[in-house]
């Protein structure tokens, strides 16, 4: 795909991120089924709102991800953050059950949902950077492997933890539906601004991303402190990360999806790629919560990460045969 010029680039993917929202603003359902009716002032503001924070907290996730590991396929579902994210919210409801606090009672352990799913989230990439390294250097393909168990070791954790919980874990459980909730206007308050201002400072390190493209050697060459800004991206995908699960549970392949369309777009220099890739991620997340919420499949709604992952299957495995083949 040829890429736009920044201005029009910018233009397009704001005229579409435009149209998403007001799609969803104009899709809702009462007891007679499927209503077609703009509405600024109700439940889908706040829910469109969410979904905009969602879709920019994978995307810019995915951008310091990739980045940061010199990888394309790294996204915060892959390496396991999301995954571990939610075992951190279960863990935190389970310890607040044993311990007599109830379900919903862990901040009274001194333990907030945020808290346990940016500390899951921080774990989770931690193992997958250790246990990714050969001989001291990050190996793409493990890289990608060890991120895939981790996910899948700390899926199966929260499924244990679940177990153990009253009812299955039902309660604690709705946090972890791939899904934009319908959350309190006072829940976005806070961490609404909180994602922004993550994005933000991760955004400050654009022209240290640029130069950490190069090698490790080369990028100490130019100046960067390395460690610092592996450190500050690694944060900031987790409380990236932490926050979208808070909102909408693991929704998968937004932080691979998001990047990889802002880069085919816009290019690679970071400073641009950022923002084209949270635009990305806001018309991903919204239009796929305007179609869940129009599908009416009789048992439910549909979940938003079914739809993510149904996009984002068929891109993973392209990513990885382009890579396969460039290693040939």
């Amino acid at each position: 795909m040829k890429r736009l010029p920044p201005a029009l680039g910018f233009t397009l993917l704001t005229l579409i991120m435009a149209g998403a929202v007001l799609l969803r603003l104009a899709i809702g359902r009462d007891s007679q089924g499927l209503i077609f009716r703009f509405e600024f002032l109700d439940d889908r503001a706040v829910r469109v709102l969410a979904g905009a924070t969602v879709g920019v907290c994978l995307a810019a996730s995915g951008v310091f991800l990739q980045s940061l590991l010199r990888n394309p396929l790294a996204s915060p579902d892959i390496l396991g953050l999301s995954s571990g994210s939610g075992l951190g919210v279960m863990a935190a409801s389970y310890l607040a059950y044993v311990s007599g606090h109830g379900i919903s009672g862990a901040e009274s352990l001194g333990i907030s949902n945020a808290l346990a799913s940016t500390l899951g989230a921080l774990v989770a990439i931690a193992l997958v950077y250790l246990l990714a390294q050969r001989r001291g250097v990050l190996d793409p393909t493990s890289l990608v492997l060890v991120g895939v168990v981790v996910a899948m070791m700390c899926g199966a954790g929260t499924m244990l933890v679940r177990q153990l919980l009253p009812d299955q874990g039902m309660a604690a459980g709705r946090l972890l539906l791939g899904a934009v909730r319908d959350v309190a206007p006072r829940e976005l308050w806070v961490l609404t601004p909180v994602a922004l201002g993550v994005v933000a400072f991760g955004g400050a390190w654009s022209r240290a991303m640029d130069a950490a493209s190069l090698s490790d050697d080369e990028t100490r060459t130019l100046g960067v402190p390395l460690a610092r800004l592996r450190a500050s991206l690694f944060f900031a995908s987790a409380v990236l990360t932490a926050v979208s699960v808070l909102l909408a549970g693991p929704v998968g392949f937004v932080g691979l999806i998001a990047p990889h369309a802002g880069r085919m777009l816009i290019g690679p220099r970071h400073g641009r790629l950022l923002v084209a890739s949270c635009l990305c991620g806001i018309i991903v997340v919204v239009t796929g919560d305007a179609l869940v919420r129009a599908i009416d499949l009789g048992s439910g709604q549909l979940p938003l990460g079914v739809l993510t992952s149904l996009a984002g299957g068929p891109v993973l495995i392209s990513l990885l045969r382009r890579q396969r083949d460039a290693i040939s």
